[in-house]
């Protein structure tokens, strides 16, 4: 058997030693990220300094290419999907444009240690390195893997104190009764010289309207498209695209009668910042006069009373018709719904009739009336109304004075849209039906009763029956 003879082959590329004893390129393609978790000007100059002192670093070596700098500005460092430096950072180097990446310690590039390894393991594949320059620690050294894992694991605990230090501080600022706003996000009110909520008379006045839209009948969607049509800007000041959500958080807002119910909402999870809706989960505190109010506590009241009676367009879906839950069965005592029907001719109507008789037995006789004969109902008995409005308004400012103040406003508020009408009302107005009706009442003989919000009834004659004639 022939003597085993072995050769070295020497290689033909220079080896530099950087710690990771990997083959590398002539000039080594370097990046560099900073980040800084707030906006406060302490943390904006280590931003600053960072920034300054990786550019001229990289440019001042020459076996260096100077790739470029990623960073994120006020970022919390705990999630990754938030910091788009970060991120565009990440998928340069995975699509080789990057070799190194330098940073000033692993709590920069990320506290949360899944993240942290998961990206890191994911450049190692592609050949790219990590320098923590705090840590003095390389990525693609042997030991650089069990040490990241050790000291992201040791960031990420600090992270969880500094968490739970801030959650603390914040609830026993609640149990003081200190207040805070999102002021950026929040419309009518700014924070004072002394730190305290202070009104923005301006926004104020955008609050004002929208309750007094809302009680004078118009829905959560109407007021959001008259506020949109006027150019009026949002609580964020960045547009004028109002929606029913924004309307309905402001009508419902306590803060706006100068209350404020704290610890709505809390965070389960500190590293993902998942925020829920607290339901009695923790204890909240409710400060009354907590700062100044922009509405009064008698309007509040009756816009949340007002929202309860509508349902659910109180949770942002609009009513099809302002007839809406108003139109009553006199029979079964069900409401009327809106259907679509063909007249003789196969013209489209829209037609109102009990929801109750239309069930597999039916048990009542009233009548199916179109949105027509609703609005001349209204008419009729509205015009008969305002003949002795004035001896009636008098009526009711006396019962006004005796009454509780939450009926007192609402008897004023009716009072003032009594005023407004002209002598004779001629056209349908869905403002002022909504304002001062509480319900018609259909009955089997075809007789229609008007029940106003104070009380009082009218009634009107037979109307003409519409028949099935699909």
């Amino acid at each position: 058997m022939p003597e085993k003879i072995i050769r070295v082959i020497q290689p033909t590329v220079s080896r530099q030693n950087i710690g990771d004893n990997t083959v590398t390129p002539a000039k080594r393609r370097v990046a560099a990220y900073a980040r800084v978790s707030t906006d406060e000007d302490e943390q904006l100059n280590s931003y600053e300094n960072q920034i300054n002192y990786y550019t001229r670093y990289i440019q001042s070596k020459p076996e260096w290419e100077f790739v470029g700098l990623y960073s994120d500005e006020g970022i919390s460092g705990l999630n990754t999907k938030k910091r788009d430096g970060f991120r565009q950072m990440v998928e340069d180097a995975l699509n080789g444009r990057i070799d190194l990446i330098l940073t000033k310690s692993i709590s920069r590039f990320a506290r949360n240690t899944v993240d942290s390894l998961v990206t890191i393991r994911q450049l190692k594949e592609k050949g790219v390195e990590v320098y923590f320059e705090k840590e003095n620690i390389y990525t693609l050294d042997s030991k650089g893997e069990l040490l990241i894992t050790i000291m992201s694991s040791i960031a990420q605990e600090e992270s969880r104190s500094i968490s739970e230090n801030i959650t603390w501080a914040k609830r026993k600022n609640m149990e003081r009764g200190k207040v805070s706003m999102s002021y950026g996000h929040f419309l009518g009110y700014e924070k004072g010289e002394d730190g305290k909520p202070q009104i923005v008379e301006k926004e104020a006045e955008v609050v004002r309207r929208i309750y007094n839209l809302y009680l004078d009948g118009k829905s959560v969607r109407e007021i959001a498209r008259i506020l949109t049509a006027g150019e009026v800007l949002t609580p964020s000041g960045k547009n004028c695209n109002w929606n029913v959500s924004t309307i309905m958080s402001i009508l419902r807002n306590e803060k706006y009668k100068g209350d404020a119910l704290l610890q709505k909402v809390y965070t389960v999870d500190f590293l993902n910042k998942k925020v829920v809706k607290n339901t009695n989960v923790l204890p909240q505190y409710y400060v009354e006069n907590s700062h100044p109010a922009i509405i009064d506590e008698e309007t509040f009241d009756m816009v949340q009373a007002e929202l309860a009676k509508r349902g659910g367009c109180s949770r942002g879906r609009r009513a099809k018709s302002v007839f809406d839950r108003k139109v009553v069965c006199g029979d079964c005592g069900h409401f009327y719904g809106q259907k679509l029907w063909y007249s003789d001719s196969r013209e489209r109507v829209y037609v109102w009739r009990c929801t109750h008789k239309y069930d597999t037995e039916p048990n009542c006789q009233t009548p199916i009336v179109r949105e027509m004969d609703l609005k001349s109902a209204f008419l009729a008995t509205f015009n008969q109304f305002l003949r002795f409005r004035e001896g009636y308004i008098a009526e009711l400012e006396k019962r006004a004075e005796t009454a509780k103040p939450a009926m007192a406003g609402e008897i004023r508020r009716y009072i003032k849209s009594l005023k407004t009408q002209p002598e004779t009302v001629r056209t349908f107005s869905e403002s002022a039906f909504a304002a001062l009706v509480d319900k018609i009442t259909v009955r089997a003989d075809g007789h229609m009763a008007v029940r106003y919000k104070d009380g009082m009834e009218l009634s009107v004659g037979e109307n003409k029956e519409w028949r099935d004639s699909e």
